[in-house]
């Protein structure tokens, strides 16, 4: 079994499913995550190299408690996915998934309101489409929910997140907060999405939907049983 998670910049995989990651690795899942967006090959017209440097490490040690060995970064302009050529972005993903050769794919929420998680989440359609040669080990691919992005789309002018997929995570969450914990540069204080205390609230009301301690919520976007 091999999971590759997708996340547009580093702390989307920890805010999204960072207590399904460990108990995926726990189990002996070989997990792979791949953080896409960076400085970019270019200058970048809002952050200096440097901030990259910072949160990088951040994902790294975030990465170790969860268990994850496997830890790539791209280039692809962080903010700037909306003006970069759809097709660069595909070609990013594309080989990315043909080198994985991943089982199961989690991707970001398509109508999440930063624009780098849509246009990520289209370059996974594009690559996963299960008639291809490339997508063949894939037999389910599933979007994660981030808090601060998903839930901010105006209502009924997209679709909202409605999860029809539930992971028990009630042995891992603490795992999920620790790794969040990492992120300093990231964490907002209490009453803010990205906070330890709304990461905490968020896991147990997806647990109180499957009638478990703490859970977290997917999108089945696709699953193929060949």
């Amino acid at each position: 079994m091999k999971t590759l998670v997708i996340a547009p910049h580093a702390d989307d995989e920890v805010l999204g499913m960072g207590a399904a990651i460990s108990r995926f690795c726990e189990e002996g899942v070989e997990v792979t995550l791949a953080v896409l967006t960076g400085h970019g090959e270019e200058e970048h017209p809002l952050w200096p190299r440097e901030n990259w440097k910072v949160i990088r490490e951040e994902c790294l040690a975030a990465a170790k408690v969860m268990g994850v060995a496997d830890v790539r970064f791209f280039e692809l302009p962080a903010a700037c996915l909306d003006v970069t050529p759809a097709w660069q972005i595909n070609d990013v993903v594309a080989k990315l998934v043909n080198e994985v050769r991943p089982t199961s794919i989690y991707v970001p929420f398509a109508f999440d309101l930063h624009k780098d998680h849509g246009a990520i989440a289209y370059a996974v359609n594009v690559a996963t489409r299960p008639y291809l040669p490339t997508a063949k080990t894939i037999f389910r691919v599933l979007a994660y929910e981030t808090l601060s992005e998903t839930h901010l789309a105006p209502p009924y002018l997209a679709p909202a997140f409605q999860p029809n997929v539930f992971i028990d995570v009630s042995a891992h969450l603490e795992r999920k907060l620790n790794a969040m914990a990492e992120y300093k540069s990231q964490l907002q204080p209490d009453g803010l999405p990205r906070s330890l205390s709304n990461i905490e609230a968020l896991a147990r009301l997806r647990g109180a939907h499957i009638g478990a301690k703490a859970a977290e919520a997917f999108v089945l976007l696709g699953e193929y049983l060949r």
